[in-house]
């Protein structure tokens, strides 16, 4: 079993028994955001939220391992073409060397990390249309010299 495999049986078991990312996350206790990137196959669970996860959904027991093991991370294509993604490339794009001009202002000459980092997605409510608002939460780690 590899994770492909496990996803396809998390999305199948998430369909089939109703429930949300955010249900799902609230009941192995962790955010929804990794909830749902360990689930799509692009982080790994320490063994004790792999199994909730395994149990909660009904799946089989050993894709427990498959959920702990370290993942891949690449991608097939250079910029997706769904329109949700793509508008994440897009806003990089534009703004990303306005956002790293405005980090090195601030904090010097570094990074945000993306492992040491945490992302929220929230709707906010407005009359002119619904809002979508993502946080972006890393620490900062500064280039060193030697």
């Amino acid at each position: 079993m590899k994770k492909a495999d496990v996803k396809e049986l998390i999305l199948s078991a998430k369909k089939a028994k109703g429930l949300g990312w955010e249900e799902i996350a609230s009941k192995i206790g962790m955010s929804p955001v990794w909830t749902t990137s360990v689930c799509l196959g692009m982080n790994s669970a320490p063994k004790e939220k792999a199994d909730m996860l395994v149990a909660l959904l009904a799946l089989p027991e050993e894709a427990s391992a498959v959920i702990q093991e370290c993942p891949n991370k690449i991608w097939e294509q250079a910029v997706p073409t769904d329109p949700a993604i793509y508008r994440l490339y897009e806003i990089v794009g534009v703004y990303g060397e306005t956002a790293k001009e405005l980090i090195h202002e601030k904090f010097g000459d570094g990074i945000m990390s993306a492992i040491d980092f945490e992302m929220t997605i929230e709707k906010k409510e407005n009359p002119k249309g619904d809002r979508v608002v993502v946080t972006l939460d890393g620490k900062f780690l500064q280039y060193r010299a030697w």
